[in-house]
């Protein structure tokens, strides 16, 4: 049965890289039919600051595949990157890239003693990357990073069900918990709890620096790994680094009802019709997508004349030396030829692999599903945190502020940077004009109260933001300072 996916052909050297992948995908007898969709550098030319045209999105999400060369973004102008876009557009949650050793491509695992068969999974909607920005004055940029709970479950599930498929041992949480106490914690609790449906599986934890590490010196110890989004992009920068670099590494972005599988490489202005694109890294992503599509046979069978077509090109690392350079036209020449000689094979362990996802489960669908986990416990808000535009020395801008202090509502902290500055603190913490001023009640108090002292205080000091402290079940829901 033919399967239709969408095709987008990217910009720079994508449709370069698109033509030998699409050339590739005909020559092992891929049952597809290519739909192609407007989306990237023209479509942004149009003035559609999306970077994808209306009929691009229907039919994207009416087929649920994107194969996609990579894309620009217009520098400046606040304009977002269409490879982000449709990322959190279709919510792909899951970041999907496989390193591994391949035969051909000399890289500094092809040097180690052990080859490596390594599987990055990244958060791939939250952290960071929600880009929730503001300037809360002119010296001080804010980013609200969040983390959920739904989310990180969808990818932590993923994740294991990935390495069942694999056949793989091991789930590694990489996370920085041990300073982002909330964020991360709640990222590496949902780990956990997620682990439990899992029991055939290890489940264990690092702390992100140690593996940043540890992928240097034996990426070998690792089999799949889930990671957040910020973390795991630049680790799965990194090791894509140990097997010859972005253009060796294939990615997908895993949602429940759209997938798109993708060169992650830039579009190489500078070699655009020069013959030197390197179609590798969207060959391998196509593979992953006809294993996705439960096409095995053919998946295998492109893999092998991939690895063929590479040794006979005697490949160095994207930043090594010569000899010699790729010519896209000449590995188009020797991949056709390699699946003409090749066959499948279900040697290698990895084979098994499934994407471990439904397709387009959710056709119907009219308005956005809003994700909500049942609550634990009682919630009660016992104070806040306002943010203040000040330039006064910590105990000065105090002094201003004290007499709003009550028994019913204690002024506790005040912080800058993160670091406690009143009512103790160290003369050498040098502070910038915003600062955190912490208000406390031995009780639960209303959002009404307590948004009026927000008001009476931005009498005395500009108010840039603020956040409502919670308890749940009495244990309390927010940091503190350090030093506190």
């Amino acid at each position: 049965m033919t399967t239709k996916i969408a095709v987008a052909h990217g910009d720079g050297i994508g449709p370069e890289i698109m033509e030998v992948t699409l050339a590739a995908l005909r020559a092992v007898g891929a049952p597809l039919e290519l739909v192609p969709v407007e989306m990237g550098a023209s479509v942004y030319a149009r003035g559609e600051r999306t970077g994808m045209t209306s009929e691009a999105r229907d039919t994207v999400e009416r087929l649920g595949i994107l194969l996609k060369g990579p894309m620009e973004t217009p520098k400046g102008g606040g304009v977002k990157s269409i490879n982000v876009t449709a990322r959190k557009l279709w919510n792909t949650y899951a970041n999907k890239r496989v390193f591994r050793t391949l035969r051909g491509v000399d890289s500094v695992a092809s040097r180690g003693r052990h080859p490596i068969e390594l599987t990055l999974i990244r958060e791939n909607i939250e952290d960071t990357y929600g880009a929730v920005e503001h300037m809360q004055t002119h010296d001080v940029a804010q980013c609200r990073r969040f983390i959920t709970r739904p989310g990180s479950e969808q990818v932590h599930r993923y994740a294991f069900e990935v390495a069942l498929r694999k056949g793989a041992r091991r789930v590694t949480c990489v996370h920085k918990a041990n300073i982002m106490k909330l964020t991360d914690g709640l990222f590496l609790k949902t780990f956990y709890e997620v682990a439990a449906d899992y029991p055939t599986l290890v489940a264990d934890d690092l702390i992100v620096d140690d593996v940043a590490m540890r992928l240097v010196m034996t990426p070998e110890a690792f089999d799949v790994v889930v990671l957040p989004n910020l973390q795991g992009d630049i680790l799965s920068d990194l090791a894509a680094g140990l097997v010859g670099g972005l253009g060796y590494a294939p990615a997908a972005n895993i949602g429940d009802h759209v997938q798109i599988f993708e060169a992650v490489h830039g579009t190489a202005p500078d070699i655009v019709g020069k013959d030197l694109a390197n179609p590798t890294a969207l060959l391998l992503s196509a593979s992953m997508m006809l294993r996705h599509l439960g096409l095995l046979d053919c998946a295998s069978h492109l893999e092998n004349a991939i690895e063929t077509t590479l040794l006979a090109m005697r490949r160095c690392p994207d930043l090594g030396v010569p000899p010699p350079p790729i010519r896209a036209t000449r590995y188009r020449e020797l991949l056709v030829a390699a699946i003409e000689q090749t066959k499948p094979t279900e040697a290698r362990e990895s084979q098994r692999e499934r994407m471990g996802v439904s397709l387009r489960t959710e056709l119907g669908r009219t308005q956005p599903r809003v994700m909500v986990s049942p609550k634990s416990g009682r919630e009660e808000i016992v104070g806040v945190d306002l943010f203040v535009e000040s330039s006064d020395p910590p105990d000065v801008l105090a002094r201003h502020l004290a007499e709003l202090s009550s028994s019913a509502l204690r002024m506790t902290m005040i912080s800058n940077r993160g670091t406690q500055v009143w009512p103790t603190g160290s003369a050498f913490t040098d502070c910038v004009n915003h600062y955190r001023v912490r208000f406390e009640a031995d009780g639960p108090r209303t959002a009404p109260e307590l948004l009026q002292l927000a008001a009476t205080v931005s009498e005395r000091a500009r108010l840039c933001s603020l956040e409502m402290l919670l308890r749940v079940d009495g244990e309390r829901a927010f940091s503190l300072a350090q030093g506190q």
